[in-house]
């Protein structure tokens, strides 16, 4: 199912349709559905709502997402960089399905934007830190 961009960002029911159609995939996905259930448990409710809330402030910088979510994730255990590409492809997988090529494309943009940062938090709070040696350097301005 193909659905064009409203004016203005995703709507709502964009946004649910999305976070719910992408959770399902995440919970039948076998490397990551372990992760998230042990996590989240038998109710996922609270999750989803979150998660709306945290796409509509992406996506449409609405505020209504509250919370800080490196310091939520970086807890979590077990996490390695290929968890973050399978993420990724489920997303990006999702969002195409759902969406026509230009909203599917900008909700990709920002997951990306996401990950990058979530691994940067996982890279400092690591317990295996050599693990996520590829990453990226972050461009340092020059001081003329």
């Amino acid at each position: 199912m193909t659905v064009q961009v409203s004016q203005g960002g995703p709507s709502d029911t964009q946004i649910e349709d999305l976070v719910s159609t992408f959770y399902a995939r995440i919970r039948k996905d076998p490397e990551l559905g372990p992760i998230f259930e042990r996590v989240i448990g038998e109710d996922w409710g609270p999750h989803l709502k979150t998660m709306c809330d945290f796409w509509s402030s992406v996506m449409n910088t609405t505020g209504r997402y509250k919370g800080r979510p490196i310091p939520a994730h970086v807890k979590l255990t077990g996490i390695e960089p290929r968890h973050f590409a399978r993420w990724l492809a489920l997303f990006g997988d999702t969002a195409a399905d759902l969406f026509e090529p230009a909203l599917a494309q900008a909700f990709l943009a920002r997951a990306e934007k996401i990950a990058a940062s979530l691994m940067l938090g996982f890279a400092f709070h690591a317990e295996k830190p050599e693990i996520w040696g590829g990453l990226p350097r972050a461009a340092v301005p020059r001081v003329s």
